[in-house]
């Protein structure tokens, strides 16, 4: 099973103050308390930030994220290797004429702990609202607390 995102998302505030919220990385525990460990020393490529996410749900996940592209103040690429494996991208665009920006995030995750498999070969929609509550409610989490 693959858990594939594409979302798109509008923020009153400009393109450089979405960047600089987005790379605050001091502040991601503090913004989203489900992410039970977390460790990153900058937004640089090459950079390799680890993490556990606990979702809603009786398990955790674990997972390094190889930051692949980094430019400034527009786009952050990464690959994902442990529980789940695959790459995302975050793209900040100027929102034109209205004003503000937009934040583009992409993904494509594959789970490869026995678990995590188990749980999305025997009930799909179980790793699809884990997957889909970890982002929806970051972003939630991000907007009301980061901007």
């Amino acid at each position: 099973m693959r858990l594939r995102s594409d979302q798109r998302h509008r923020f009153d505030a400009a393109p450089d103050e979405l960047w600089d919220a987005m790379v605050s990385v001091d502040q991601f525990q503090r913004w989203w308390p489900w992410l039970r460990r977390f460790r990153a020393s900058g937004v640089q490529r090459g950079d390799v930030w680890t993490a556990t996410v606990q979702p809603p749900l009786p398990y955790r996940v674990r997972f390094d994220l190889l930051l692949t592209e980094v430019v400034a103040p527009h786009l952050v690429a990464v690959d994902v290797t442990g529980d789940i494996e695959g790459a995302a991208r975050l793209e900040v665009h100027g929102n034109g004429a209205a004003g503000g920006s937009e934040l583009h995030f992409t993904s494509e995750l594959t789970p490869t702990s026995s678990m995590l498999r188990a749980v999305a070969r025997l009930a799909p929609p179980v790793a699809r609202f884990g997957h889909e509550w970890v982002l929806n409610t970051g972003l939630e989490q991000f907007r009301s607390q980061a901007l």
